[in-house]
C-alpha cells in the first residue's frame, strides 16, 4: 500500500510521456528523446520505490498454492469483509494491523541483532541452492555462489552491510548456484569472478560478468588469497575432473565444483560445492580435506563417500537446502552418516541464515531463527 502511494504519482507521467514519444518518434527522433528524459525519471522513481519496498519486513509473504491456498483466501475474505464493513470494527482491525506491523519492524532487530558480532561467514537462506558470504573486512565479503534467485541473495548481503565484493566465486554452472548472480552484483563494487574450469559455463553468466566489466578467472588448485580475517585456498577441481559412472551430465558438472578451504585464526571450513562421490574420492588422493566445519556437498544428497566425510573430520556440518524440496535433500542416509561421525548438523530450511562466528577464539554457529 505504501509503495503504491509513493509510486502512483509517477505512473501517469511515465505512461503519457512514453506514449507521446512513440507517436512523435516517426516524425522526429530528437523530439521523442526529449520527451523520454522526464519519462525516464518517472520510471526510475517507480523502480527505486519498488526496490525499497522489497526490502521491508514481510514485503513478500509465502502463500500456498492449489486448493489449500484458495481455501485460505476464501476464509480470509469471509473474515475480513464483516470486520471492515462496520466503522468501529474497521478502526479496531486497522489499529491491530498497525500494531503488528510496528512490532514486526521494531522488535526483531532489538531482540536478535543480525549479523552477530565477529561473524566470519554466513550461509544465506536462499532456498534450494547455495549462497555464502565470507568476511573480508568492514563492508566487504567474498561471495561463494548466489543461490537460485537474486532477491534473497541481495537481501542477505544487505543485512550484512556488504557494499563491496573483492571476489565472487561461482563453484559450478548450475542455476541453484548462479541464478541469484544479479542480486549479488546489485549496487556493489566487484573485484573479480572465479569460475570452474568446466567448459559449459552458460553464456548468460559470462555475459552478465562482462557487462559489469568483471574480470573472469579460472580456478586452479593451490591458489590462495587473504581477505581481511579470511584465508581462502582452492583445492579443486583438478585440470581433468573425474568422470562420473552415473552417465548424467548433471553429476559431471557437479564434480567440477570449485572446492575451497577457508581458514581463520579460530578454525576452518571446507566449502565443497556439489562434488559427488567420484570427486570426493579424487580429492582424498590429492590433499587432506580436514576442516572444523563442513559445507555438506550437494545439499546433503545421498551420493557421499563415507571416507571423505571421515577425512574431513568436521565437528559441525552446514546444509543449504530448500524446505520441502522435491529432491529429497538432505538424504536420510547422509544425515545418518553425519550423525555416526559425531557431527552436529545445521540446516537453512530449519534455521534460516547460519552465521559462523569467532567466539573466544573458537568457531561457533549462530542460527538466525
Amino acid at each position: 500500500m505504501i509503495a503504491n502511494l509513493l509510486a502512483g504519482p509517477a505512473v501517469a507521467p511515465a505512461t503519457l510521456l512514453g506514449f507521446a514519444a512513440s507517436v512523435v518518434a516517426p516524425i522526429s527522433v530528437e523530439a521523442a528523446q526529449i520527451l523520454l528524459i522526464p519519462a525516464g525519471y518517472s520510471v526510475g522513481w517507480t523502480i527505486t520505490v519498488a526496490q525499497w519496498a522489497a526490502g521491508l519486513p514481510f514485503a513478500t509473504i509465502p502463500w500456498p498454492g492449489g486448493l489449500l491456498g484458495l481455501a485460505l483466501l476464501a476464509m480470509a475474505v469471509a473474515v475480513a469483509v464483516p470486520l471492515l464493513r462496520h466503522p468501529r470494527c474497521r478502526a479496531v482491525t486497522l489499529a491491530v494491523l498497525a500494531g503488528i506491523l510496528t512490532a514486526a519492524v521494531v522488535l526483531p532487530p532489538a531482540l536478535s541483532p543480525w549479523p552477530p558480532r565477529r561473524w566470519l561467514m554466513v550461509m544465506c537462506d536462499v532456498g534450494q541452492g547455495d549462497g555464502m558470504a565470507i568476511a573480508a573486512g568492514p563492508g566487504r565479503a567474498v561471495v561463494v555462489d548466489t543461490g537460485p534467485d537474486p532477491t534473497p541473495m541481495d537481501r542477505c548481503l544487505r543485512d550484512l552491510g556488504i557494499r563491496e565484493i573483492p571476489l565472487i566465486i561461482l563453484t559450478h554452472p548450475h542455476a541453484d548456484h548462479t541464478g541469484g548472480l544479479t542480486g549479488a552484483l546489485k549496487n556493489r563494487r566487484i573485484g573479480a569472478a572465479l569460475l570452474t574450469n568446466h567448459p559449459a559455463t552458460p553464456v548468460p553468466i559470462t555475459r552478465t560478468l562482462s557487462t559489469h566489466h568483471i574480470p573472469q578467472w579460472t580456478a586452479t588448485p593451490g591458489t590462495q588469497w587473504t581477505f581481511g580475517p579470511s584465508e581462502l585456498t582452492v583445492l579443486a577441481p583438478p585440470t581433468t575432473p573425474p568422470t562420473a559412472n552415473t552417465g548424467t551430465q548433471g553429476t559431471e558438472i557437479n564434480n567440477t565444483s570449485v572446492v575451497l578451504r577457508v581458514r581463520w585464526h579460530a578454525g576452518s571450513i571446507l566449502l565443497s560445492g556439489d562434488i559427488e562421490t567420484e570427486a570426493q574420492s579424487d580429492l582424498l588422493r590429492t590433499t587432506s580435506p580436514a576442516a572444523d566445519i563442513l559445507k555438506v556437498p550437494h545439499h546433503g544428497s545421498a551420493r557421499q563417500d563415507p571416507a571423505f566425510i571421515s577425512a574431513v573430520g568436521a565437528r559441525a556440518a552446514l546444509i543449504s537446502v530448500g524446505s520441502d524440496n522435491t529432491y529429497g535433500h538432505p538424504a536420510p542416509a547422509t544425515l545418518a552418516l553425519l550423525h555416526r561421525s559425531g557431527t552436529r548438523i545445521y540446516r537453512t530450511d530449519q534455521s534460516g541464515d547460519l552465521a559462523i562466528t569467532d567466539h573466544n577464539t573458537t568457531l561457533a554457529i549462530t542460527p538466525r531463527n
